[in-house]
């Protein structure tokens, strides 16, 4: 993800309207808002007409400069933006500018970061140093408040008493404590898991996979492996979600996890012979007992065909033992938990031909499905 920072103006019709329109589109199509600044009033620079109203956001994107310039071009034509050759200033709906790409120091045709004349806009410097004061030009190294200091432009600004509405306040996790993603091998938990995290300041809990010796080892050889496996994988599950869960952090507002503890029963009813499943059962349910349940069950379902593409690209080597009937009976395993299970906690979303991770509107519809 990187941190994006724009400057929004508009000085025709309705302004405040237009930079709302503008900040909705942006979380929309380009990336999560974390930070919206104040609203200041300037007279217009460089040409008569009337007074601006400015503001800066901040945005994480995980869209690369390029596209993330040629999207935003797309969205502010769409909100009337209508971008002449001419590099007279003039009156206009909405204004869009990349002001900073996290440290990215770039000059081409289509685009320059940093932008070459922000350190010559006190409209841009004071709401840029009001989200953060300590953000530093990659190129000079001065900070904001070093380079407000320092500008020449003496604009009187005013400051607005209305504020701009995040688009984020409609996507309320914070209702609940915990979260628990579930799928498949290759459904993508850990991605969704992730992403719920870093937008919407959560705990995050990933399963410790990679530090299994006994998975490469299972897919080689299940009969011989599959107890070692799942016996050490239910202990290691047992203990980080006792110990993070119980774990109180002031800083978060939820627990995200990309696995649930009944994961061990579903996998282990598959892998294991019934004498081995029944004994782990027992254990599994004096375990159990002890650790929080989560407050909404998110099971994320792919069909199969397409778990293999996900699990050919991600290219872990012992993973290329795994066939399409062992997917197809954890599939079947999880549905067969999910029927015991209160239907208020439990959410069953189909992303068969959705891409998440590229495509942020069926990020969004995924997020909808789960608070809705």
């Amino acid at each position: 993800m990187q941190n994006i920072y724009l400057s929004l103006g508009s000085n025709m019709g309705n302004r405040f309207e237009h930079l709302q329109n503008a900040v909705n589109a942006i979380f929309d199509e380009l990336g999560h808002i974390v930070k919206i600044s104040s609203i200041y009033e300037s007279p217009a620079m460089g040409f008569e007409g009337p007074p601006f109203l400015n503001c800066v956001v901040w945005v994480q994107s995980s869209l690369p400069s390029g596209k993330f310039l040629k999207s935003m071009l797309k969205l502010e034509k769409k909100l009337g933006r209508s971008r002449k050759k001419s590099d007279a200033y003039s009156s206009r709906v909405i204004d869009i500018d990349i002001l900073l790409i996290d440290d990215l120091v770039k000059e081409s045709k289509s685009l320059v970061v940093p932008h070459p004349e922000m350190e010559n806009r006190r409209f841009v410097l004071q709401p840029l140093a009001e989200i953060d004061s300590g953000i530093v030009h990659p190129v000079t190294g001065s900070n904001t408040i070093r380079m407000l200091a320092d500008t020449k432009d003496d604009t009187p600004l005013t400051k607005q008493s209305k504020w701009l509405r995040n688009p984020v306040k409609d996507y309320d996790f914070a209702s609940f404590n915990y979260i628990a993603i579930e799928g498949n091998i290759g459904a993508g938990k850990t991605s969704l898991a992730s992403r719920i995290a870093s937008d919407f300041n959560a705990k995050l809990i990933l399963e410790r996979f990679k530090d299994n010796p006994f998975l490469p080892k299972f897919y080689k050889d299940q009969a011989r492996y599959a107890f070692p496996l799942e016996m050490s994988f239910l202990a290691d599950r047992y203990q980080q979600l006792l110990e993070d869960i119980t774990q109180y952090d002031l800083f978060k507002d939820c627990v995200v996890a990309d696995y649930d503890v009944f994961k061990s029963l579903i996998f282990a009813k598959v892998t294991l012979a019934e004498e081995e499943y029944n004994l782990y059962k027992k254990l599994f349910h004096l375990m159990h007992k002890e650790l929080a349940k989560p407050d909404i069950y998110v099971y994320l379902y792919q069909n199969t065909e397409r778990l293999m593409e996900n699990i050919r690209k991600r290219g872990r080597s012992y993973e290329k033992y795994i066939e399409i009937d062992y997917l197809q009976k954890i599939n079947d395993g999880y549905f067969d938990f999910i029927k015991t299970q209160p239907p208020g906690k439990i959410k069953i979303i189909d992303i068969s031909g959705k891409d998440f991770v590229k495509n942020r509107s069926d990020y969004l519809e995924i997020l909808r499905q789960i608070l809705d």
